[in-house]
């Protein structure tokens, strides 16, 4: 369904390669940071225009975590290719995504509608999509803008990280009670 939300999302999902070229061959982060802040904007916009338009349809329920997911794993692979990030916060990101992603096509197997995203998900996403341009900013700067970016950035990494865990495992307690009802 080609609605303005929907479209949005499809144009944030094609700011992931040129924000990985903006940081791996160009090296221009402030420019991918800008790609970032765009992207977030996006992300806000796409589902606040399909509520208020009532143009909410399933193609964008789905789309829009999708692209949050990829989002999150490219700037990670990003920034831990740049050092800005250390392995242990990708490998715990990318091991929740691939767990749930995994269940979610056993349950897609077996006819089981997926699970709802729900406030906190979106809360952890929220943090995760901001720190992220902060953390990117501590590296591309120095000084008090540096610092500041640091303290923050890791401030809504360390939320955005807790509350993804806790999202992750209760997504999949309520994807394996899906599963055991059948």
């Amino acid at each position: 369904m080609f609605t303005i939300p929907n479209l949005l999302t499809m144009a944030r999902a094609l700011g992931i390669p040129v924000f990985l070229y903006l940081v791996l061959v160009r090296e221009e982060m402030g420019l991918a940071i800008l790609t970032l802040v765009v992207a977030g904007a996006t992300d806000y916009f796409d589902g606040k225009l399909a509520r208020a338009w009532n143009q909410e349809s399933r193609l964008g329920e789905l789309m829009d975590p999708a692209v949050d997911r990829l989002y999150i794993i490219s700037v990670l692979i990003a920034m831990f290719a740049t050092q800005v990030v250390p392995l242990w916060v990708l490998a715990l990101i990318a091991g929740r995504d691939i767990l749930l992603g995994l269940l979610l096509i056993v349950m897609k197997s077996k006819a089981i509608p997926p699970f709802k995203v729900t406030y906190l998900g979106k809360a952890a996403t929220f943090n995760l999509l901001y720190a992220l341009p902060l953390l990117l900013l501590t590296d591309s700067t120095s000084g008090s803008i540096s610092d500041a970016a640091y303290i923050f950035g890791w401030g809504f990494a360390g939320w955005g990280i807790g509350l993804y865990l806790l999202t992750g495992l209760s997504y999949a307690r309520s994807g394996i009670k899906s599963l055991q009802r059948g």
